[in-house]
């Protein structure tokens, strides 16, 4: 009797396993709600990042550059070479002050405009020389009635070929001053006006601000009253700066001669062929 109860648990055991195996399994249905928004820091990954960006940027073909030939001077320097379409140059910037002193366009800032406003408008009686300087018509000029010249003669140069050196301290610049504002003098130094003054009234002087001489780099970051020295045949003067400002390349009011005794330096500026950075400062 107890070996038939046994036998039958076991039967009714192994029912009940197979039924286990056979009934499908359900999940356990359950959900958990959120914590607050307050109680997380937002998500950086899913951020958008805006970066500004200058919407009145020119991106038309009035500004594509014709890149510098391999292994040039300025090769290497970022946004540099020819404009493509110079006749499509953009205009300086609209009113305001490009530096500390001087503004383009105003009445007496230098720079003339077209009939439409553009700038600048064309002079087809000024010249250039090779290095894009203007030359000064007539050769040597005198200067009108009580303005002050010394013209440059044999006995103005040095012992080195130089007229000069010119010194700014402020920028940590002391270069040699050769005659001429074309490639060769320029190669050697900054170059002085042909037909400007070279001691008394306005010594009109020019260099490079890139590429193989950098002399004139810095100078459109001039302050009013920073010290400009010239030492020639003549002696050492010593002059405080009065205005930075941006001018036409057309513009050669700042080679005119002068009552006072004044220095005026001229360099291109970078990427905008047709305007040049002008510097002058007074005898102090």
């Amino acid at each position: 009797m107890k070996h038939m109860k046994r036998k039958l648990c076991s039967v009714l055991s192994a029912v009940m396993l197979c039924a286990l195996c056979v009934a499908p399994a359900h999940a356990l249905e359950y959900s958990i709600d959120g914590a607050d928004d307050y109680l997380f820091g937002r998500p950086t990954s899913d951020d958008t990042i805006y970066e500004w960006e200058n919407p009145n940027v020119d991106r038309s073909k009035n500004t594509a550059l014709i890149p510098p030939g391999f292994g040039t001077p300025t090769s290497y320097l970022p946004n540099s070479g020819e404009y493509l379409t110079p006749n499509l140059v953009p205009g300086a910037l609209s009113g305001g002050l490009v530096n500390q002193v001087g503004s383009v366009g105003s009445p007496d800032g230098g720079t003339s405009v077209d009939a439409s406003g553009n700038y600048p408008a064309a002079d087809t009686s000024v010249s250039v020389d090779s290095s894009g300087f203007p030359t000064v018509s007539g050769g040597s000029s005198t200067g009108g009635s009580g303005t002050s010249f010394t013209e440059v003669t044999n006995g103005m140069y040095l012992a080195n070929g130089s007229l000069g050196t010119l010194k700014i301290p402020s920028i940590g610049l002391t270069v040699g001053v050769y005659e001429g504002t074309g490639s060769a003098p320029l190669l050697k130094g900054a170059g002085h006006f042909e037909g400007t003054s070279i001691w008394s009234g306005n010594v009109a002087i020019a260099g490079h601000n890139r590429g193989v001489r950098n002399d004139f780099g810095k100078i459109h970051t001039l302050k009013t009253g920073d010290t400009i020295t010239f030492t020639g045949a003549l002696g050492t003067r010593s002059y405080a700066v009065t205005s930075v400002s941006k001018v036409s390349v057309n513009d050669t009011s700042g080679l005119g001669s002068t009552t006072e005794n004044c220095i005026t330096l001229y360099t291109c500026v970078e990427n905008q062929p047709a305007f040049r950075w002008c510097v002058r400062a007074l005898e102090r």
